[in-house]
């Protein structure tokens, strides 16, 4: 079973690419869909880590959403692979949000999905689809209602 998900993490992989300049819709979950992001102090680790890494020019924060028990964001990638910019997030929000929490152990799933925008419509779905995934959820009838999200544009 171990070896058919390593399998299936590394296929995760293939065709993945990094190129500083374009955007990126990702989207990680916690370790086992645990609902560990419902904590707004938790949440607010989530989206205050992505805009340092914004502020630290790696990125460029568009549109984020953290849930209960995952998280969606769109970004541009300014420096460094889009690997290299999950591990920073998901290495630096562990630490912070176990102490927070009082718990050890893995906080995320290793994996994640990204999909690389390929134009302005294209960007354009991936915030909204960010950013109304609370309503789909139905924990909100209007996504400005949810206190977890960010976006660059005025809505």
């Amino acid at each position: 079973m171990a070896n058919e998900r390593d399998a299936h993490q590394k296929n995760l992989r293939k065709g993945r690419f990094s190129r500083p300049g374009y955007a990126f819709f990702i989207t990680t979950n916690s370790k086992n869909r645990l609902p560990l992001f419902a904590d707004a102090s938790a949440a607010r680790i989530i989206l205050d880590s992505l805009k340092w890494l914004t502020d630290q020019g790696r990125i460029t924060l568009i549109a984020a959403v953290v849930m209960p028990d995952h998280l969606h964001f769109v970004m541009q990638l300014h420096t460094g692979t889009v690997q290299s910019v999950m591990h920073s997030l998901k290495s630096f929000t562990s630490n912070k949000i176990n102490v927070l929490l009082g718990r050890e152990g893995p906080l995320w799933e290793p994996q994640y999905h990204d999909h690389g925008i390929r134009n302005d419509e294209d960007l354009k779905e991936s915030v909204r689809y960010c950013l109304e995934n609370p309503v789909r959820k139905g924990l909100v009838e209007d996504f400005r209602g949810y206190p977890h999200w960010y976006c660059i544009y005025e809505i």
